[in-house]
């Protein structure tokens, strides 16, 4: 009898156990699946902003493309911005995509600031410059990588720098500053997000990972980079 109820006990302690951990690992999945779906929607209102005629004729140059849907802003005397995004790299010989690779951003900044900002952040990653140092451990913007503010309406001149800078913004700070900004791949959440451990080099140049749910953003990224 004693021994059917330590049994019993033990299959209780286990079940809850698996169904914990499971929770987590559902709730991780729902929240990398819900950065690929703000990205592509941040990414189709870029595309729909008249004064992104530039950014939108230009993105099939691009080597990649680095899409955080919301950066965060705030801050008084010390501030900081944070936020996750996805780079997808584009294919130089077939003009294929990649899946995306999931990426961190984030910066401290010091000095009188009362406020708060919530930025929408597209990078055009124009150089092969620019694509290697990303898939490095980290990068930051302006000294491992230059960058430069993304033309505005249709652009003129010559755009040299290794990355391009586009945002839309809400709130009380106004024009952004990314330049020292640090971003970094997040492997834990690609390992997640593929079922495997993967890194961003697995993802964007190995290309050995899919996840039919990032299907729509690669879609409509490929789709507009053709000029359809």
């Amino acid at each position: 009898m004693m021994f059917k109820i330590r049994s019993s006990v033990v299959a209780m302690l286990l079940i809850g156990v698996l169904a914990f951990s499971a929770a987590p690992a559902s709730a991780d999945q729902e929240e990398r699946q819900g950065t690929v779906h703000q990205a592509t929607a941040a990414f189709n209102d870029f595309v729909r902003d008249p004064d992104k005629t530039w950014f939108r004729k230009h993105i099939g140059n691009a080597q990649g493309i680095l899409i955080v849907p919301k950066l965060v802003k705030a801050g008084f005397i010390i501030g900081g911005s944070g936020g996750s995004g996805v780079l997808l790299g584009r294919d130089a010989k077939t003009g294929e995509w990649s899946y995306p690779a999931f990426y961190t951003m984030g910066s401290v900044t010091f000095g009188l600031q009362i406020g708060g900002q919530v930025s929408n952040i597209m990078m055009l990653i124009m150089t092969q410059k620019g694509m290697d140092s990303l898939l490095t451990t980290d990068v930051k913007l302006g000294t491992d990588a230059s960058i430069a503010v993304g033309p505005v309406g249709t652009g003129v001149g010559v755009q040299t720098a290794d990355i391009l800078v586009f945002s839309r913004d809400k709130g009380l700070f106004g024009g952004l500053t990314v330049e020292g900004s640090v971003i970094k791949p997040r492997d834990s959440w690609n390992s997640e997000y593929y079922g495997k451990p993967t890194t961003a080099t697995d993802i964007i140049v190995r290309r050995n990972v899919s996840n039919a749910g990032a299907d729509a953003l690669r879609a409509t990224i490929t789709k507009t980079a053709k000029g359809m």
